[in-house]
This record gives structure tokens, C-alpha cells and sequence, in this order.
């Protein structure tokens, strides 16, 4: 996040005759209200956003930068906001801010174009009351790079790195690696790449472009452009998905089985990625899967992903299942999650999420690892995984639910995934654990569980 390091600004930045304040911009501002106002997540609103508004090539790049970048580095923001102005600006106002601060400490935007579109962002949005104040904010913060900032804040780490503090406290007991929690911070604030998963029997890596991923063998990277002009995206054949949810799925369908293999259950199918995947895999092997989705509006969600293959989508509720115990040879729990494994591609989760949270999401579960564990059939596989390292949601959920069970065992992860290595979880022996600073994938957990024959 230092200054020099970010993308270049559209050609309407720094234009002398350009407006102080662009459609670019006032995307991205209208974003970040979003994600405020709405909950709503940024990756799922700006490409809509984007298109509405008809902005493409550099402009979307611009706007992409600007939301994520500022999302990201929100908590270094606002110390620095919160110092300059001695007291909370109005959420409108402090949007603003965070976006021109942004612009000024980690992008190559001149200083007088992002504060005064920052000052025109604000009378368009807001009013012309609070331009002046943002006006003056703005010019004192632009006296100090980001450093020098850090510097004058005797900024601590959860700052400097752009961290709650109870989120870095999680991450350094979950990595159980002193010193890798700064390279681990760091990659929570890189700029994401776009990875696709060619998904088998419907598309290849090659068909993608890209470059391939030896962290995946389905999946490539995409330097630029727009997924959704691939062909293969565009028809379902293929998708947008980290290499890490990839791995997941394969973990699961390259588990042994002995006997019958031919029911697949996705319990928590949501928004639908891992389902398209374990579908195509499932037909590969000559099963069908069951999509299984609590809201009816991600159900929708995950009909669309498997549009281009074969499978079921149910809604219902994961912990009270319409089906037979015993009813499917392999399971995947990809459990709801704090998300603290993906603040790369999510960041706004970080500030969305409270330590609390984890009083309803572990007993979640637990509850829908037990489910599971009674849908598969004896002899049969669960793969319990989570976009999250944290503990309590990891290790002590696979802990707290086979201490309950005399008839399930764990297995060894490790070897299902030959493509990654110094994955070993530190708190689950057997269990994988990904990182972003060393796979360069999602925090993804991924332990499997099997039901004694």
C-alpha cells in the first residue's frame, strides 16, 4: 500500500481539461455506499454497476482499483482520517475521504486531481457543505506519504497492515507462525488476480488462455480482461473461482471409496462455484450430484452456475435434511464462515465481521458437520471445509463433532492434495490448511472425515 505502487489512473484523472470529478469516481463511490448502506459485497456489485453505467477497459480498471484498494486499506485510512480531522465525519463524508486518501497514498493519481475530485465527489453526493472540510482534510493529508503517516501515528500492526486488532490476534493463532503473520497481512492486502477453474469434461486450461496454476490442474490466471468474455465462462463451462475452493472440491472426489459411488451431496451449495465444479467431476465418475441451499435467492444463484451440466438443486435446511440418513457416498460441508481465509478478494469483511460472530457461526457448524456425517452412507467420505483458518471454526468444530461420534475417523488430507505443499494445518494433525502468503490461494481448511463401513 505504499505511494507509486498502484495502477495507474484512467486518462480522465489527471487531465487538466478532464471534469474534477468522473464517472469513474462517482462509481466507485456509489460502491463503497453500497457495501455500507446495503451489506452488500463489492465483487458483486461493481461488475453490475459497471455494466449499468457502460464504463469498460480503463475506466473499470480504475474503478476496480479504487474500490478495492480503498476497501483494503480502510483501517489505515481512517487512523489517518481520524488524526487530521479530531472527529467522525459523516459515512458519506468519511466514503469520500477514504476514496481521495487512496488516491494519495498508494496510487500515482496527482494530488490536485484526487482531492479535487474528492471535494466534487462530495458537493455531487453529499452537498456543498462539507466540500470545504474535505477540501482541507485532503491537502494536509497530502503534506506525508503513507510511511511518513505511520510514522507520525506510531501506528501498531493491525493498523499499519489495515486490520481490526481482534482479526490479526485470530490470524496469528490460527497460523501458529510468528513469523509469517507480516508476509500473511500483506497478502490479505494484494491486489487480487482472476483465476478460472476449467471445469472437466466441459472445458480445458487450455481453452481458458491464461496462464495455468500448478497450485490447481484445473485452474489459470488471467492477467487482464473480463472473465465474462471467455467463451467457456460466458456458457458455464468454466467459471471464476480461487484455486483453493478448487482444491477443495477435488480433495472430495479423489477421497477412496469402497463400493457404491454414485450420490454426491454439495450440503451448503451457495452461490454455486464448488457445486459446479463437483457436478462436472461427478459426471466424470459417473454419480450425480444433489445441490443443497438453505436461501432460496443463492439457490438461484447456484441453478445458474450449474447450467452447463448435470445436477440437482434443492432448498431446505442443512441441519434438519429432507433425505434418508446414509443416503450419499461423498459430502461436502463448505460451511458459513467468519471469511476471514478470502479478505483478498472480500475485504470488506474484515470490518463487516465482529468477534462475536463466532458464538452462531461455530454451533452452525457443528451442526451441520453432524448433519452431514448422518447423510453420508457407511463407509463414505465428508469433506468438512472453510473459507476460514480461525480455530474455533477449523480444528474445534472437526474436534468437537468426532469426540461425539465413535463410528467416523479422520483421514489424512495431505495426500488427496499432492499440488501443495507445507499445508499441513497446525492445529488439526491430518487436516490441510491453505495461506495466501504460501499457496497463493484463499485460507482455505479443508479436513476429511469418514463414516466407519
Amino acid at each position: 500500500m505504499s505511494r507509486g505502487s498502484g495502477r495507474q489512473a484512467g486518462p480522465r484523472a489527471g487531465s487538466p481539461a478532464a471534469p474534477r470529478v468522473d464517472a469513474a469516481r462517482l462509481a466507485a463511490y456509489d460502491v463503497l455506499v453500497a457495501v455500507r448502506e446495503q451489506d452488500a459485497y463489492a465483487n458483486l456489485v461493481m461488475p453490475r454497476l459497471l455494466r449499468e453505467r457502460d464504463l469498460g477497459g480503463r475506466d473499470a480498471a480504475f474503478v476496480t482499483e479504487l474500490v478495492g484498494g480503498t476497501l483494503r486499506g480502510r483501517g489505515t485510512y481512517d487512523a489517518v482520517i481520524d488524526h487530521l480531522t479530531g472527529r467522525a465525519p459523516d459515512p458519506g463524508v468519511r466514503d469520500a475521504l477514504r476514496l481521495g486518501a487512496h488516491q494519495l497514498l498508494a496510487m500515482r493519481v496527482p494530488d490536485h486531481a484526487a482531492v479535487g475530485s474528492s471535494v466534487e465527489l462530495v458537493r455531487t453526493r453529499v452537498g456543498h457543505k462539507p466540500a470545504g472540510f474535505v477540501n482541507a482534510v485532503l491537502r494536509r493529508l497530502a503534506a506525508r506519504d503513507l510511511d511518513g503517516w505511520m510514522r507520525e501515528l506510531d501506528a501498531s500492526q493491525a493498523v499499519r497492515t489495515s486490520h481490526p486488532d481482534w482479526v490479526v490476534v485470530e490470524l496469528a493463532r490460527a497460523l501458529g507462525r510468528p513469523e509469517e503473520l507480516e508476509a500473511l497481512l500483506a497478502a490479505d492486502n494484494e491486489r487480487p488476480t482472476v483465476t478460472l477453474v476449467a471445469r472437466p469434461g466441459l472445458s480445458t486450461v487450455e481453452e481458458l488462455g491464461g496462464t495455468p496454476l500448478p497450485v490447481s490442474p484445473l485452474a489459470v490466471e488471467l492477467a487482464s480482461g473480463d472473465p465474462g468474455a471467455v467463451p467457456a465462462v460466458r456458457e458455464g463451462r468454466a467459471g471464476v473461482q480461487d484455486a483453493g475452493s478448487q482444491l477443495v472440491a477435488l480433495a472430495l472426489s479423489r477421497a477412496a471409496l469402497v463400493g457404491r459411488d454414485e450420490r454426491w451431496l454439495d450440503l451448503c451449495a451457495g452461490p454455486g462455484g464448488k457445486a459446479a465444479l463437483l457436478a462436472a467431476l461427478a459426471t466424470g465418475s459417473g454419480a450425480r450430484l444433489l445441490a443443497h441451499e438453505r436461501q432460496p435467492h443463492r439457490a438461484v444463484l447456484v441453478r445458474q452456475a450449474l447450467r452447463a451440466t448435470e445436477g440437482d438443486v434443492v432448498v431446505g435446511d442443512g441441519t434438519r435434511p429432507a433425505w434418508r440418513p446414509d443416503s450419499f457416498d461423498r459430502v461436502l460441508v463448505d460451511a458459513p464462515c467468519s471469511g476471514l481465509g478470502a479478505l483478498r478478494r472480500r475485504p470488506e469483511s474484515r470490518w463487516r465481521r465482529r468477534a462475536e460472530d463466532l458464538d452462531a457461526l461455530v454451533p452452525l457448524q457443528r451442526a451441520l458437520l453432524a448433519s452431514a456425517l448422518e447423510s453420508v452412507r457407511p463407509g463414505g467420505v465428508v469433506v468438512y471445509a472453510t473459507c476460514s483458518p480461525v480455530v474455533e471454526e477449523t480444528a474445534g468444530v472437526v474436534r468437537d463433532v468426532l469426540a461425539g461420534r465413535g463410528d467416523v475417523r479422520l483421514e489424512r488430507a495431505e495426500p488427496l492434495l499432492p499440488e501443495v505443499t507445507d499445508a499441513a494445518s497446525a492445529h488439526l494433525p491430518g487436516a490441510v490448511q491453505l495461506w495466501p502468503h504460501r499457496h497463493g490461494t484463499d485460507a482455505m481448511f479443508v479436513a476429511v472425515l469418514r463414516r466407519d463401513a
